[in-house]
Protein backbone atom coordinates (compact mmCIF):
# COMPACT_ATOMS: atom_id res chain seq x y z
CA UNK A 1 0.00 0.00 0.00
CA UNK A 2 3.17 2.78 0.70
CA UNK A 3 3.73 1.84 -3.04
CA UNK A 4 0.52 2.52 -3.96
CA UNK A 5 0.46 5.71 -2.05
CA UNK A 6 4.06 6.96 -3.43
CA UNK A 7 2.76 6.27 -6.77
CA UNK A 8 -0.42 8.61 -6.32
CA UNK A 9 1.58 11.58 -4.89
CA UNK A 10 3.69 10.98 -8.01
CA UNK A 11 1.06 11.50 -9.99
CA UNK A 12 -0.49 14.38 -8.23
CA UNK A 13 2.63 16.10 -8.22
CA UNK A 14 2.60 15.76 -12.32
CA UNK A 15 -0.95 17.16 -12.15
CA UNK A 16 -1.84 13.79 -13.98
CA UNK A 17 -4.69 12.41 -11.66
CA UNK A 18 -8.37 13.17 -13.06
CA UNK A 19 -9.79 13.20 -10.08
CA UNK A 20 -10.41 9.34 -9.46
CA UNK A 21 -9.50 7.30 -6.46
CA UNK A 22 -9.76 3.92 -6.65
CA UNK A 23 -11.83 1.69 -3.72
CA UNK A 24 -10.65 -1.93 -3.41
CA UNK A 25 -11.90 -4.92 -1.76
CA UNK A 26 -11.78 -8.68 -2.25
CA UNK A 27 -13.46 -8.95 -5.48
CA UNK A 28 -14.48 -5.51 -7.08
CA UNK A 29 -12.95 -2.05 -7.82
CA UNK A 30 -15.53 1.19 -7.27
CA UNK A 31 -14.41 4.89 -8.65
CA UNK A 32 -15.22 7.08 -6.49
CA UNK A 33 -15.50 11.06 -8.17
CA UNK A 34 -13.34 13.69 -6.19
CA UNK A 35 -14.92 17.08 -5.97
CA UNK A 36 -13.80 19.91 -7.54
CA UNK A 37 -12.54 21.36 -4.69
CA UNK A 38 -9.72 18.99 -4.44
CA UNK A 39 -9.08 19.28 -7.63
CA UNK A 40 -8.18 23.11 -7.20
CA UNK A 41 -6.54 21.82 -4.21
CA UNK A 42 -4.15 19.57 -6.38
CA UNK A 43 -3.04 22.87 -8.16
CA UNK A 44 -1.33 23.91 -4.77
CA UNK A 45 2.60 23.99 -4.10
CA UNK A 46 4.23 20.09 -4.23
CA UNK A 47 4.33 20.61 -0.69
CA UNK A 48 0.94 20.94 0.28
CA UNK A 49 0.29 17.55 -1.78
CA UNK A 50 2.85 15.93 -0.56
CA UNK A 51 1.53 16.37 3.13
CA UNK A 52 -2.21 15.04 2.19
CA UNK A 53 -0.09 11.78 0.74
CA UNK A 54 1.89 11.58 4.03
CA UNK A 55 -1.97 11.39 6.16
CA UNK A 56 -3.06 9.03 4.33
CA UNK A 57 -0.17 6.93 4.42
CA UNK A 58 -0.17 7.41 8.40
CA UNK A 59 -4.35 6.62 7.91
CA UNK A 60 -3.53 3.29 6.36
CA UNK A 61 -1.08 1.90 9.18
CA UNK A 62 -4.35 2.21 11.17
CA UNK A 63 -5.49 -0.61 9.30
CA UNK A 64 -5.21 -3.18 12.83
CA UNK A 65 -7.83 -0.79 14.61
CA UNK A 66 -10.47 -0.82 11.32
CA UNK A 67 -9.71 -4.69 11.42
CA UNK A 68 -10.98 -4.71 15.32
CA UNK A 69 -14.30 -3.14 14.39
CA UNK A 70 -13.79 0.35 15.47
CA UNK A 71 -14.12 3.11 12.95
CA UNK A 72 -10.84 5.63 12.72
CA UNK A 73 -11.69 8.84 14.06
CA UNK A 74 -13.06 11.85 11.81
CA UNK A 75 -10.17 14.03 10.92
CA UNK A 76 -11.24 17.65 11.28
CA UNK A 77 -9.24 20.03 8.83
CA UNK A 78 -9.66 21.16 5.35
CA UNK A 79 -11.25 19.42 2.75
CA UNK A 80 -8.33 18.03 1.61
CA UNK A 81 -8.51 16.15 4.77
CA UNK A 82 -12.24 15.01 4.12
CA UNK A 83 -11.19 12.92 0.77
CA UNK A 84 -8.37 11.80 2.26
CA UNK A 85 -10.63 10.00 4.63
CA UNK A 86 -12.77 8.37 2.01
CA UNK A 87 -9.48 6.22 1.24
CA UNK A 88 -9.16 5.45 5.08
CA UNK A 89 -12.62 4.16 5.09
CA UNK A 90 -12.54 2.22 2.43
CA UNK A 91 -9.58 0.38 3.38
CA UNK A 92 -11.16 -0.43 6.86
CA UNK A 93 -14.19 -1.66 5.00
CA UNK A 94 -11.55 -4.28 3.52
CA UNK A 95 -9.69 -5.12 6.37
CA UNK A 96 -13.22 -6.05 8.02
CA UNK A 97 -14.11 -7.94 5.27
CA UNK A 98 -10.88 -9.82 4.98
CA UNK A 99 -11.38 -10.35 8.84
CA UNK A 100 -14.92 -11.72 8.52
CA UNK A 101 -13.97 -14.55 6.53
CA UNK A 102 -9.90 -15.83 7.14
CA UNK A 103 -10.10 -18.56 4.72
CA UNK A 104 -10.45 -15.77 1.66
CA UNK A 105 -7.28 -13.41 0.85
CA UNK A 106 -6.79 -11.31 -1.85
CA UNK A 107 -4.23 -12.10 -4.93
CA UNK A 108 -3.24 -9.10 -6.60
CA UNK A 109 -1.64 -10.24 -9.98
CA UNK A 110 0.91 -8.41 -12.24
CA UNK A 111 -0.30 -9.60 -15.52
CA UNK A 112 3.45 -8.59 -16.71
CA UNK A 113 5.18 -10.90 -14.34
CA UNK A 114 3.19 -13.97 -15.67
CA UNK A 115 5.74 -16.42 -17.30
CA UNK A 116 4.92 -16.97 -21.39
CA UNK A 117 4.65 -20.70 -22.14
CA UNK A 118 7.37 -22.37 -23.64
CA UNK A 119 6.93 -23.65 -27.47
CA UNK A 120 9.09 -27.14 -26.02
CA UNK A 121 6.16 -27.31 -23.13
CA UNK A 122 5.12 -30.73 -23.40
CA UNK A 123 1.05 -30.89 -24.17
CA UNK A 124 -1.36 -33.59 -24.03
CA UNK A 125 -2.47 -34.98 -27.18
CA UNK A 126 -6.05 -34.10 -26.24
CA UNK A 127 -4.60 -30.38 -25.97
CA UNK A 128 -3.04 -30.57 -29.25
CA UNK A 129 -5.50 -31.65 -31.54
CA UNK A 130 -7.91 -28.73 -29.98
CA UNK A 131 -5.28 -26.14 -31.12
CA UNK A 132 -6.59 -23.63 -33.93
CA UNK A 133 -2.91 -22.18 -35.90
CA UNK A 134 -3.92 -19.57 -38.50
CA UNK A 135 -2.04 -18.96 -41.16
CA UNK A 136 -0.32 -15.47 -41.56
CA UNK A 137 -0.78 -13.83 -45.30
CA UNK A 138 1.63 -11.10 -45.59
CA UNK A 139 -0.04 -7.58 -45.64
CA UNK A 140 0.98 -6.71 -49.26
CA UNK A 141 3.11 -8.53 -52.04
CA UNK A 142 3.65 -7.38 -55.72
CA UNK A 143 3.41 -11.63 -57.06
CA UNK A 144 0.96 -14.08 -55.64
CA UNK A 145 4.32 -16.65 -55.35
CA UNK A 146 4.41 -14.94 -51.63
CA UNK A 147 1.15 -16.32 -50.98
CA UNK A 148 1.07 -19.96 -52.57
CA UNK A 149 2.68 -21.34 -49.05
CA UNK A 150 -0.23 -20.30 -46.81
CA UNK A 151 -3.29 -20.34 -49.51
CA UNK A 152 -4.73 -23.91 -50.37
CA UNK A 153 -6.52 -22.08 -53.19
CA UNK A 154 -3.62 -20.82 -55.00
CA UNK A 155 -1.59 -24.10 -54.00
CA UNK A 156 -4.47 -26.26 -55.57
CA UNK A 157 -4.60 -24.01 -58.26
CA UNK A 158 -0.70 -24.54 -59.29
CA UNK A 159 -1.36 -28.04 -59.34
CA UNK A 160 -4.35 -27.68 -62.05
CA UNK A 161 -1.51 -26.06 -64.13
CA UNK A 162 -3.02 -22.04 -63.48
CA UNK A 163 -0.22 -19.74 -64.76
CA UNK A 164 -0.57 -17.52 -61.66
CA UNK A 165 2.58 -15.20 -63.40
CA UNK A 166 -0.03 -14.49 -66.07
CA UNK A 167 -3.07 -13.47 -63.96
CA UNK A 168 -1.30 -11.80 -61.26
CA UNK A 169 -0.38 -9.08 -64.00
CA UNK A 170 -4.31 -8.87 -64.86
CA UNK A 171 -5.98 -6.42 -62.52
CA UNK A 172 -7.91 -7.10 -59.76
CA UNK A 173 -7.66 -11.01 -60.55
CA UNK A 174 -4.91 -11.83 -57.48
CA UNK A 175 -7.60 -10.20 -54.66
CA UNK A 176 -9.79 -12.06 -56.25
CA UNK A 177 -8.23 -15.39 -56.09
CA UNK A 178 -7.58 -14.69 -52.63
CA UNK A 179 -10.51 -14.35 -51.39
CA UNK A 180 -11.66 -17.41 -52.93
CA UNK A 181 -12.54 -20.34 -50.95
CA UNK A 182 -11.43 -23.67 -53.14
CA UNK A 183 -14.09 -26.46 -51.66
CA UNK A 184 -17.16 -23.53 -52.32
CA UNK A 185 -15.91 -22.09 -55.02
CA UNK A 186 -13.16 -23.80 -57.75
CA UNK A 187 -14.29 -26.76 -56.97
CA UNK A 188 -18.02 -26.77 -57.74
CA UNK A 189 -17.04 -25.43 -60.83
CA UNK A 190 -14.41 -27.71 -61.99
CA UNK A 191 -16.78 -30.42 -61.80
CA UNK A 192 -19.33 -28.09 -63.37
CA UNK A 193 -16.71 -28.10 -66.76
CA UNK A 194 -16.22 -31.62 -66.21
CA UNK A 195 -19.68 -32.63 -66.45
CA UNK A 196 -19.97 -30.62 -69.42
CA UNK A 197 -17.14 -32.28 -71.23
CA UNK A 198 -13.91 -30.06 -70.66
CA UNK A 199 -11.09 -32.44 -69.90
CA UNK A 200 -9.37 -32.21 -66.88
CA UNK A 201 -6.03 -31.95 -68.60
CA UNK A 202 -7.38 -28.28 -69.91
CA UNK A 203 -8.30 -27.06 -66.87
CA UNK A 204 -4.80 -24.87 -66.25
CA UNK A 205 -5.38 -23.44 -69.42
CA UNK A 206 -8.92 -22.96 -69.29
CA UNK A 207 -8.66 -20.97 -66.10
CA UNK A 208 -5.49 -18.90 -66.69
CA UNK A 209 -7.27 -17.39 -69.69
CA UNK A 210 -10.62 -16.85 -67.94
CA UNK A 211 -10.20 -16.99 -64.05
CA UNK A 212 -13.88 -14.89 -63.63
CA UNK A 213 -15.75 -17.71 -64.17
CA UNK A 214 -14.81 -18.80 -60.81
CA UNK A 215 -17.48 -15.92 -59.52
CA UNK A 216 -19.97 -16.98 -61.67
CA UNK A 217 -22.87 -18.67 -59.15
CA UNK A 218 -23.79 -22.40 -60.90
CA UNK A 219 -27.18 -21.14 -61.52
CA UNK A 220 -26.50 -18.67 -64.11
CA UNK A 221 -24.11 -21.05 -65.45
CA UNK A 222 -27.07 -24.23 -66.17
CA UNK A 223 -28.48 -21.26 -67.72
CA UNK A 224 -26.49 -20.43 -70.47
CA UNK A 225 -25.90 -24.47 -71.01
CA UNK A 226 -29.23 -24.73 -71.39
CA UNK A 227 -29.91 -22.43 -73.80
CA UNK A 228 -27.26 -23.33 -76.02
CA UNK A 229 -29.02 -27.25 -76.00
CA UNK A 230 -31.92 -25.21 -77.03
CA UNK A 231 -30.42 -23.91 -80.11
CA UNK A 232 -29.80 -27.18 -80.94
CA UNK A 233 -26.18 -27.51 -80.05
CA UNK A 234 -25.04 -31.00 -78.64
CA UNK A 235 -22.90 -32.07 -75.89
CA UNK A 236 -19.88 -32.20 -77.89
CA UNK A 237 -20.29 -29.29 -79.62
CA UNK A 238 -21.12 -27.43 -75.99
CA UNK A 239 -17.70 -29.13 -74.75
CA UNK A 240 -15.80 -27.69 -77.78
CA UNK A 241 -17.25 -24.29 -77.65
CA UNK A 242 -16.14 -24.06 -73.50
CA UNK A 243 -13.14 -25.22 -74.01
CA UNK A 244 -12.01 -23.27 -77.20
CA UNK A 245 -13.97 -19.66 -75.85
CA UNK A 246 -13.37 -19.68 -72.11
CA UNK A 247 -15.45 -16.79 -71.72
CA UNK A 248 -18.24 -18.68 -73.56
CA UNK A 249 -20.05 -19.36 -70.29
CA UNK A 250 -19.77 -15.62 -68.65
CA UNK A 251 -22.10 -14.50 -71.41
CA UNK A 252 -25.55 -13.60 -70.21
CA UNK A 253 -28.28 -15.43 -72.48
CA UNK A 254 -29.09 -12.11 -74.05
CA UNK A 255 -25.83 -11.49 -74.99
CA UNK A 256 -25.38 -15.00 -76.66
CA UNK A 257 -28.69 -14.70 -78.32
CA UNK A 258 -27.88 -10.77 -79.79
CA UNK A 259 -24.56 -12.69 -81.36
CA UNK A 260 -25.93 -15.98 -83.02
CA UNK A 261 -28.84 -13.67 -84.25
CA UNK A 262 -26.41 -11.38 -85.97
CA UNK A 263 -24.62 -14.30 -87.89
CA UNK A 264 -27.81 -15.35 -88.94
CA UNK A 265 -28.76 -12.06 -90.20
CA UNK A 266 -25.82 -10.85 -91.83
CA UNK A 267 -24.44 -14.04 -93.27
CA UNK A 268 -28.08 -15.41 -94.58
CA UNK A 269 -27.44 -18.52 -92.89
CA UNK A 270 -29.96 -20.95 -91.29
CA UNK A 271 -30.23 -21.95 -87.96
CA UNK A 272 -27.88 -25.30 -88.77
CA UNK A 273 -25.51 -23.50 -90.77
CA UNK A 274 -25.58 -20.92 -87.64
CA UNK A 275 -24.47 -23.37 -85.56
CA UNK A 276 -21.85 -25.13 -87.43
CA UNK A 277 -19.98 -21.90 -87.93
CA UNK A 278 -19.96 -20.89 -84.29
CA UNK A 279 -18.87 -24.30 -83.30
CA UNK A 280 -16.13 -24.18 -85.74
CA UNK A 281 -14.78 -21.16 -84.18
CA UNK A 282 -16.62 -20.07 -81.04
CA UNK A 283 -14.58 -16.74 -80.29
CA UNK A 284 -16.66 -15.63 -82.98
CA UNK A 285 -19.47 -15.49 -80.21
CA UNK A 286 -17.42 -13.91 -77.26
CA UNK A 287 -15.10 -11.42 -79.73
CA UNK A 288 -15.97 -8.25 -81.11
CA UNK A 289 -18.13 -7.44 -83.70
CA UNK A 290 -16.61 -4.68 -85.23
CA UNK A 291 -13.66 -6.15 -87.13
CA UNK A 292 -16.49 -8.82 -88.35
CA UNK A 293 -18.65 -5.87 -89.59
CA UNK A 294 -15.17 -4.46 -91.43
CA UNK A 295 -14.55 -7.49 -92.81
CA UNK A 296 -17.76 -8.10 -94.55
CA UNK A 297 -18.24 -4.86 -96.03
CA UNK A 298 -14.37 -5.43 -97.73
CA UNK A 299 -15.55 -8.71 -99.18
CA UNK A 300 -18.57 -7.61 -100.48
CA UNK A 301 -17.97 -4.04 -101.78
CA UNK A 302 -14.12 -3.80 -102.31
CA UNK A 303 -13.49 -7.41 -103.61
CA UNK A 304 -17.03 -7.67 -105.53
CA UNK A 305 -18.12 -11.41 -104.03
CA UNK A 306 -21.88 -12.33 -104.31
CA UNK A 307 -23.82 -13.19 -101.24
CA UNK A 308 -23.72 -17.22 -102.30
CA UNK A 309 -19.99 -17.13 -102.58
CA UNK A 310 -19.33 -15.28 -99.28
CA UNK A 311 -21.50 -17.91 -97.29
CA UNK A 312 -19.52 -20.72 -99.02
CA UNK A 313 -16.32 -19.07 -98.37
CA UNK A 314 -17.08 -18.28 -94.41
CA UNK A 315 -18.42 -22.41 -94.24
CA UNK A 316 -14.96 -23.02 -95.42
CA UNK A 317 -12.74 -20.82 -93.38
CA UNK A 318 -14.38 -19.02 -90.54
CA UNK A 319 -11.48 -17.29 -89.43
CA UNK A 320 -11.73 -15.16 -92.70
CA UNK A 321 -14.68 -13.14 -90.57
CA UNK A 322 -11.84 -12.15 -88.10
CA UNK A 323 -8.54 -11.69 -90.56
CA UNK A 324 -6.56 -8.87 -90.49
CA UNK A 325 -8.50 -6.18 -93.08
CA UNK A 326 -4.70 -5.23 -94.34
CA UNK A 327 -3.42 -8.99 -94.98
CA UNK A 328 -6.97 -10.21 -97.12
CA UNK A 329 -6.36 -6.51 -98.88
CA UNK A 330 -2.90 -7.50 -99.55
CA UNK A 331 -3.35 -10.86 -100.69
CA UNK A 332 -6.93 -10.73 -102.87
CA UNK A 333 -5.33 -7.64 -104.89
CA UNK A 334 -2.09 -9.79 -105.60
CA UNK A 335 -4.23 -13.06 -106.44
CA UNK A 336 -6.69 -10.62 -108.54
CA UNK A 337 -4.65 -8.26 -109.94
CA UNK A 338 -1.59 -9.91 -110.76
CA UNK A 339 -2.22 -13.34 -110.87
CA UNK A 340 -5.21 -13.09 -112.87
CA UNK A 341 -7.10 -15.11 -110.35
CA UNK A 342 -11.04 -14.84 -110.51
CA UNK A 343 -13.31 -14.70 -107.92
CA UNK A 344 -14.73 -18.34 -108.80
CA UNK A 345 -11.31 -19.78 -108.21
CA UNK A 346 -10.99 -17.69 -104.89
CA UNK A 347 -14.42 -18.58 -103.65
CA UNK A 348 -13.24 -22.92 -104.51
CA UNK A 349 -10.01 -22.71 -102.13
CA UNK A 350 -10.82 -19.64 -99.72
CA UNK A 351 -7.99 -20.69 -97.57
CA UNK A 352 -5.34 -18.71 -99.61
CA UNK A 353 -6.55 -15.83 -97.34
CA UNK A 354 -4.66 -17.92 -94.47
CA UNK A 355 -1.64 -17.95 -97.05
CA UNK A 356 1.30 -15.51 -96.45
CA UNK A 357 1.54 -12.47 -98.84
CA UNK A 358 4.95 -13.45 -99.40
CA UNK A 359 4.93 -17.12 -99.94
CA UNK A 360 2.57 -16.44 -102.90
CA UNK A 361 4.64 -14.04 -104.54
CA UNK A 362 7.92 -16.24 -104.51
CA UNK A 363 6.16 -19.58 -105.69
CA UNK A 364 4.36 -17.51 -108.62
CA UNK A 365 7.45 -15.68 -109.75
CA UNK A 366 9.71 -19.01 -109.42
CA UNK A 367 6.53 -20.59 -112.04
CA UNK A 368 6.51 -17.71 -114.11
CA UNK A 369 10.26 -17.61 -114.68
CA UNK A 370 9.90 -21.47 -115.23
CA UNK A 371 6.87 -20.77 -117.59
CA UNK A 372 4.32 -22.34 -115.63
CA UNK A 373 2.36 -20.00 -114.31
CA UNK A 374 -0.89 -21.57 -115.95
CA UNK A 375 -4.28 -21.17 -113.15
CA UNK A 376 -6.72 -21.88 -115.69
CA UNK A 377 -8.81 -24.70 -115.26
CA UNK A 378 -9.61 -25.61 -118.75
CA UNK A 379 -5.79 -25.59 -119.63
CA UNK A 380 -3.35 -28.26 -119.99
CA UNK A 381 -0.96 -27.92 -117.01
CA UNK A 382 -3.61 -26.29 -114.25
CA UNK A 383 -2.02 -25.55 -110.68
CA UNK A 384 -5.07 -25.11 -108.79
CA UNK A 385 -4.18 -22.73 -105.49
CA UNK A 386 -4.16 -25.37 -102.88
CA UNK A 387 -1.04 -26.71 -104.43
CA UNK A 388 0.36 -23.23 -104.73
CA UNK A 389 0.32 -22.36 -101.62
CA UNK A 390 -0.61 -25.26 -99.01
CA UNK A 391 2.34 -27.91 -100.22
CA UNK A 392 5.72 -28.12 -98.87
CA UNK A 393 8.76 -26.65 -100.86
CA UNK A 394 10.28 -29.98 -101.68
CA UNK A 395 6.73 -31.43 -103.07
CA UNK A 396 6.12 -27.57 -104.74
CA UNK A 397 9.85 -27.92 -106.40
CA UNK A 398 9.24 -31.55 -107.57
CA UNK A 399 5.54 -31.99 -108.52
CA UNK A 400 4.47 -28.98 -109.80
CA UNK A 401 7.48 -27.06 -110.73
CA UNK A 402 9.20 -29.51 -112.09
CA UNK A 403 12.32 -28.35 -110.94
CA UNK A 404 14.82 -28.94 -107.90
CA UNK A 405 14.58 -27.50 -104.52
CA UNK A 406 18.09 -25.94 -104.69
CA UNK A 407 16.83 -24.14 -107.84
CA UNK A 408 14.19 -22.58 -106.05
CA UNK A 409 16.25 -21.76 -102.80
CA UNK A 410 18.74 -19.99 -105.54
CA UNK A 411 15.48 -18.17 -107.14
CA UNK A 412 14.77 -17.22 -104.12
CA UNK A 413 18.01 -15.17 -103.59
CA UNK A 414 17.37 -12.66 -106.24
CA UNK A 415 14.41 -11.69 -105.09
Amino acid sequence: MATFCHRICHRWSLSRITGLVLISNYKSQVAVPVSAATCRLLSWSSARVTSLAHQSLCGLKNQRSCSSGADPAPQKGGLGVRETSLLLNANCGREKAVASSPAKETFFTDLDVIPLPSPFEEILDEEAVQIEGREVLPPASFTLRDYVDQSDTLSKLVLLGVDLSKLEQRPNVANMLLRLDFDKNVKECLLFLKDLGVEEHQFGAFLTKNPFILTESLGNLQKRVSYLQSKKFNKEAIARMVSKAPYLLNFSVERLDNRLDFYHKELGLNVQKTCELVTRLPSLLTGSLEPVRENLKVYRIEFGFQENELQHMVMKVPKMLVASKKKVTVVFDYLHNIMGIPHLLVTKFPQVFNAKLLRIKERHLFLEHLGRAQYDPVQPNYISLDKLVATPDEVFCVEIAKATLPDFEAFQKTL
